[in-house]
């Protein structure tokens, strides 16, 4: 089992290197502003009246807060009026206004957290012209806001990071589109649906009867893994088979939520004209994901050692696991979705280990920045690196640098910022909820679990990942705030000191490498990063994760 463990890890990563580096250098192309199709480009800014001037990083930081707040606001009114527009043959009513605005704010901010059951709440049009297309302006929105602190360390002497509307109808068209209209079809290819038919209703061979839910489901189910969103067209998400439907289309689904991040990293090695930079980002990424695989799948495939004792042939964790993907796809999937800002699932990680479901938890709470979310995984990374550069320069009584330039006052004010926003968030809101009785209402288990469900559902939200410990009914006016806000602060709470840095950065000249300079490509660098992100992890929530899982794996093993 342990050969084969490694095998499949080593063959995923493999794979992935091997298809991210093609895209790595379409993407470098789009960040150093070169058109590809210049004629057709020229036209349709033309048409939609756009100015493509370079804009400074307020003005990009606007365009992308006004992006946001429109498509907030259509998604919004579409959710509450479901149940008069087309495409309904359900006739599903509008959503609640507490429900529509977790959502609205949830598919906005590339969370997808979902306190409802896709086949029995949305419509056809809901989730086609509404959830969908946000999984890939979501998307597109992370990768631009990349994109621009790609040029801050890039450009010399520049107040301008581009044009953002350049930037997200670029990624949209040449990227997003292209690739997710070649997964659905694949997926289709394997048994995926894609249809408008009625639910069928039938009569099982003991003489009940169910009823089917069909729907439009490859085209939601390919930009829902590319664009790290998440969000499933069906309650069960990957785990159902019209969703996910053989182990083949698994992989697939695997690899295509680590895809872009792994592209931008080597995307960010050629505009820096150092491609170390982004080899030094990945082995960093790859250390602390083969870490956090080789945990879960320790620890599902230790299981529970009391169902020897009590005549079981095998100690096993298979609970809430396909059988036809097993312990190993699972855990690996469940590593994947919680390293990306990602939160589908082909398992139901409530059913993990407690310390199986730590780990999951752990790499949410550390700010998604393991490969990440699309964009987000990125410049999340970069704000360790800054943070982990500055640590050094304090060791060596130099004048922090990186890439030529110097981090200054403002730029660690801004990453300090970033690097907070998500922790006092889970920290506060979990806390909020254990204190008052409409927050406790939404426990299914009490006691220790309880508090890991909790827990868990705050840190989903604040790292915009959406995945959840399914067994808190977080469906409520109370929980449908809390975790709204949340999405929203932990989305923009982080892009705009991100492009506060990347403006002040671009700004800068870049300065001769020296004696001095700390190298920041070799394997010392890699350990001070890797170490930076898990020490700020372990010190943040080390004592919040010894309440909840690492409390529920000692009670375990007392029996």
């Amino acid at each position: 089992m342990a050969a084969n463990a490694f095998l499949l890890i080593a063959c995923y990563l493999l794979v992935l290197m091997v298809l991210a580096q093609p895209l790595g250098r379409l993407l470098a192309l789009m960040v150093a502003d070169k058109p590809l199709l210049a004629r057709s480009e020229r036209v349709l800014w033309r048409l939609a009246g756009v100015d493509g001037a370079a804009m400074r990083w307020p003005h990009y930081l606007l365009a992308i807060l006004l992006f946001n707040a429109l498509g907030f606001v259509l998604l919004l009114a579409m959710l509450m009026g479901q149940g008069a527009l087309p495409l309904n043959p359900q006739h599903l009513p509008g959503l609640s206004w507490d429900l529509a605005l977790n959502t609205a704010i949830s598919f906005v901010t590339n969370t997808n957290w979902q306190a409802y059951a896709g086949e029995s709440t949305l419509s056809y049009f809901s989730q086609m012209a509404g959830l969908t297309v946000q999984n890939f302006l979501s998307a597109a929105t992370g990768i631009a806001v990349a994109f621009a602190l790609m040029r801050g360390f890039a450009n010399r002497s520049l107040e301008t990071l581009g044009n953002a509307w350049r930037d997200l109808t670029r990624i949209t068209v040449y990227v997003l589109l292209p690739i997710s209209l070649l997964m659905a079809l694949f997926f289709v290819s394997q048994g995926s649906i894609q249809n408008f038919e009625p639910y069928h209703a039938f009569t099982t061979l003991e003489g009940a009867q169910q009823t089917l839910p069909l729907g439009p489901v490859a085209s939601q189910e390919a930009i829902k893994m590319l664009g790290t969103n998440g969000g499933g067209f069906f309650n069960a998400n990957s785990a159902h088979p019209f969703e996910n439907p053989t182990a083949l289309t698994n992989f697939v689904q695997m690899l295509s939520i680590f895809l872009i991040p792994a592209a931008l990293c080597f995307a960010f090695g050629q505009q820096l004209g150092d491609r170390r930079q982004g080899h030094m980002l990945l082995w960093a990424m790859s250390i602390m994901f083969v870490l956090a695989v080789v945990a879960v799948m320790w620890a599902e495939l230790r299981g529970n050692p009391h169902f020897l004792t009590l005549g079981a042939d095998s100690a096993i964790n298979m609970e809430g696991k396909e059988t036809r993907f097993g312990i190993l796809n699972s855990s690996l999937f469940a590593v994947i979705t919680t390293a990306a800002s990602c939160g589908a699932v082909n398992a139901m990680h409530d059913s993990f280990t407690a310390l199986g479901g730590m780990v999951p938890m752990w790499l949410m709470q550390l700010g998604e920045v393991v490969f990440g979310g699309v964009g987000a995984g990125l410049y999340g990374m970069l704000l360790f690196v800054l943070l982990g550069v500055f640590i050094a320069g304090l060791m060596i009584g130099r004048t922090p640098e990186y890439m030529g330039k110097k981090i200054d006052v403002w730029e660690m004010k801004m990453t300090a910022l970033a690097i907070l926003v998500t922790p006092t968030l889970v920290l506060l809101g979990t806390a909020l909820a254990m204190m008052t009785e409409a927050g406790r209402a939404g426990m299914a288990n009490p006691g220790i679990h309880g508090f890991s469900e909790v827990l868990y559902a705050v840190s989903s939200a604040a790292n915009n990942n959406g995945s959840a410990f399914a067994g808190l009914s977080a469906n409520t006016p109370f929980w449908n705030l809390l975790l709204g806000f949340c999405m929203l602060v932990g989305r923009f709470g982080i892009i705009i000191p991100v492009l506060a840095i990347a403006g002040s950065l671009a700004a800068k000249k870049i300065q001769p490498v020296g004696n001095g300079t700390l190298p920041t490509h070799g394997p010392l660098f890699i350990a001070l990063l890797v170490g930076t992100v898990l020490l700020v992890g372990a010190l943040t929530f080390v004592p919040a994760l010894a309440l909840g899982p690492v409390a529920e794996h000692l009670q375990l093993i007392q029996g």
